[in-house]
């Protein structure tokens, strides 16, 4: 019988060993069959990682939103209290008023020809009349008015009631999203917790190796021959935000300060040259003005994957500074490392 050589032995034991760690967890990886080879496991945790970016996407809109709403609650409550001050006050105008109307005898019951007819000094009598008439006009507009306040202070009061109702439901979608994210990491980190310290090297060279060949074929295509080596003043202050940011960890929905995920550092970058952007990767791809990659500048955002699940800033020769996932931490990587979807630029 021939004997297996040592090395190859090794490896085959090593590859057995995880085949079988992974079976133990297939929950967790969620596939039909073990994964038995460093690229499978590459291929999962990629995947783990990605749909966990989507759920951070999600669950960072839906914060987003959440605040906004919180404001716009606060905005209407303020308003409430102003409608109910105003109500106090006209109600208080009113009621001087008609104290003043009694005091005065203008409130009588006789109208104000008779009163003309009937008294000793007509040419007073006209002034009685006439201020009559004002303070009867005057008691219709308070009263008026004091009926809008009443009708805007029930509308806002409404508006509000139900702009907190959808804030619940935005909470609870919020939560399963969180749910979701948490899910997704705790699976890529089980599985990447079998893994020897070897393998978790190699899956590393894989990525170097992988994203070196990608930046390559990117530069190849010409295109830095074209991109800006200047920007903005508000784009020289992001980036180098972004620069000082360098080392902390990726947290996911983290806006710093001790650690950022994608779209958190790219959103308070710009935030710190005084420009407030969107907060998620997908909302910065829709909302911020697009430029050709070929024109992109230093400060301007690069958004990654079809479905703009991941964003970095530019930085300049073929380099951007990005949060990548979950276990790393901010750093600089060549920009053409992963599928570009296209350039947005927050200061156009």
């Amino acid at each position: 019988m021939r004997r297996m050589p040592r090395a190859r032995l090794r490896r085959s034991v090593a590859v057995a060993v995880l085949a079988l760690a992974l079976t133990a967890t297939g929950g967790t990886a969620a596939h039909a069959e073990p994964l038995t080879t460093l690229a499978e496991v590459r291929a999962e945790l990629q995947r783990l990682y990605h749909d966990a970016a989507v759920a951070t996407d999600k669950f960072n809109a839906a914060d987003e939103k959440v605040d906004a709403q919180e404001k716009r609650v606060d905005t209407l409550q303020g308003q409430v209290r102003a409608a109910e001050q105003k109500l106090a006050r006209l109600t208080s105008l009113a009621g001087a008023a008609a104290r003043a109307q009694y005091r005065s005898g203008t409130g009588a019951a006789l109208p104000a020809e008779l009163q003309f007819v009937l008294a000793d000094d007509p040419e007073r009598a006209l002034d009685h009349a006439s201020l009559a008439r004002q303070v009867q006009q005057g008691t219709i507009d308070t009263v008026t008015a004091l009926t809008a306040t009443g009708e805007e202070l029930r509308a806002r009061t409404d508006e509000a009631s139900e702009v907190l109702g959808r804030l619940k439901t935005d909470r609870r979608d919020r939560d399963a999203e969180r749910k979701t994210v948490e899910e997704r990491i705790a699976a890529a980190e089980s599985l990447e917790s079998q893994l020897a310290a070897s393998q978790l090297q190699e899956l590393d060279d894989l990525d170097t190796r992988e994203a070196s060949a990608a930046q390559d074929a990117w530069v190849d295509t010409g295109v830095l021959d074209t991109v800006g080596t200047t920007t903005t003043a508000a784009g020289k202050k992001a980036v180098e935000y972004a620069a000082r940011q360098l080392g902390k960890p990726y947290v996911w929905g983290a806006e710093g300060p001790g650690g950022y995920d994608c779209s958190g550092l790219t959103s308070q970058a710009w935030l710190s040259a005084g420009l407030v952007i969107p907060r998620t990767s997908q909302a910065q791809w829709q909302g911020l003005t697009r430029v050709p990659v070929g024109s992109m500048r230093p400060g301007d955002l690069i958004v990654y994957y079809s479905d703009a699940s991941h964003v970095a800033i530019y930085i300049g020769d073929g380099e951007m500074i990005n949060a990548p996932r979950p276990g790393r931490t901010v750093s600089i990587a060549p920009a053409g490392s992963m599928p570009i979807l296209g350039v947005v630029r927050p200061d156009a």
